[in-house]
């Protein structure tokens, strides 16, 4: 019996979860917020519905994670840290180096920081965090667990932009795609609710937040993904433009004066989307409630259905037929009237979504109807637990 840390660093935040192996068991989750930014927020859920709560300022990751492990101690979670056997880490880009999750070395932890040009506001910090867990727990190991590992399987006719060939040869400039260990777990719990092998299955996962990407699953392997050579593309989302014709890039710098192109990026990452659409909100239940009155806020919530719609659409075409869709993360799960919009929007594809059963957040259903010849699963993400699931199979 031990115990297995699952941590998700990002720019400024740090989130995890500590779970009993082999049970898979919860024992607590938490996050520290605002890292370096003053007044941090550190929560932790434990116990039987206790919560720790404190203000403080935390200067770095580094720090950050010392706080969390002796909270660890003081709310009596664990008795020391020897309890701890594996420490788990989402990292957001493994570029072609890694095709599979890794118990890091430090070759590995240099090729993580590496590819820091790749996620400049993630790898960074999740090098940093492993580099911390090194330090404090020296004898206990560290795996890898890499967001686009799960896309590396797309065959290069979907990895490839129309650019020239050289600059993939030279600067990896190539899609990655992102979410894969969540398309990853719930693919794997669609073929157990389907009763099928998951190589059998033609899936398509939509992993739907404010984050968003689709995957087109086939023979168990992600075929193509929407999201590109960063989350910036693919379908609009809370606050990122999702695809946008390169050329009005640079036609809004002209007119908006902008002389440094990472500002036209911030706002294609920060301000668009539901937000920039909406010019109210980018959390689509806020969105949501103002719909009837408000024309920019049904106008947006109108296009981050269509652009979903027209990505299955593409991918039932590529995959040729469909067994399954999938709906995850937080719009996917409790979102009911995305759900039904999107399947009745596909309905001439054989999908049908019952609304009974879609009148339902965050529990795992098949939402079909009865002569649905594709069917519609809610399936709620677990990322924390293919984590501590790739720990205990590399450490063991």
């Amino acid at each position: 019996m031990g115990k297995t840390l699952a941590v998700n660093a990002g720019s400024s935040t740090l989130k995890f979860k500590l779970f009993e192996v082999p049970s898979e068991k919860v024992l607590t989750s938490g996050a520290i917020e605002r890292i370096g930014l003053g007044d941090s927020l550190v929560s932790i859920k434990y116990g039987d519905g206790q919560k720790y709560e404190n203000t403080q300022d935390v200067k770095d990751h580094e720090e950050a994670i010392h706080i969390m492990l002796d909270q660890l101690l003081s709310l009596k979670i664990i008795a020391s840290y020897d309890e701890i056997t594996g420490v788990g880490h989402r990292v957001v880009a493994g570029g072609e180096f890694f095709t599979d999750s890794v118990l890091v070395d430090e070759d590995a932890l240099k090729k993580i920081e590496d590819l820091s040009e790749y996620a400049p506001l993630h790898n960074p910090a999740e090098a940093m965090g492993i580099r911390t867990f090194q330090k404090i727990l020296p004898n206990v190991p560290n795996v890898a667990v890499f967001d686009t590992s799960f896309h590396t399987t797309m065959p290069q006719v979907n990895y490839m932009y129309g650019i020239p060939y050289e600059y993939y040869e030279k600067f990896g400039a190539r899609k990655y795609g992102a979410h894969g260990t969540s398309h990853r777990y719930v693919a794997g719990r669609a073929a157990a609710m389907l009763n099928k092998p998951l190589e059998d299955l033609k899936l398509i996962t939509l992993h739907i937040g404010a984050g968003a990407s689709i995957t087109a699953i086939k023979n168990g392997k992600s075929f193509d993904t929407s999201m590109g050579f960063t989350p910036l593309a693919g379908i609009m989302m809370a606050t990122r433009s999702g695809d946008i014709d390169a050329s009005l890039v640079t036609f809004l710098m002209e007119k908006l004066n902008i002389k440094d192109p990472n500002d036209m990026i911030d706002i294609l990452n920060k301000k668009s989307g539901l937000v920039g659409v909406s010019e109210y909100s980018a959390d689509m239940r806020d969105l949501e409630k103002v719909q009837d009155e408000n024309p920019k806020a049904h106008l947006a919530r109108d296009m981050y259905i269509n652009r979903i719609v027209k990505y299955v659409g593409q991918y039932i075409a590529e995959l040729g037929g469909v067994d399954a869709i999938v709906f995850t993360a937080g719009v996917g799960e409790n979102d009911i009237p995305i759900r039904q919009e999107v399947a009745d929007q596909l309905s001439y594809f054989g999908i049908g979504v019952d609304s009974e059963k879609n009148n339902i957040r965050g529990v795992e259903r098949d939402l079909s109807t009865a002569d649905a010849t594709v069917k519609t699963l809610l399936i709620p993400t677990n990322e924390e637990l293919m984590i501590v699931r790739d720990v205990e199979r590399l450490t063991k």
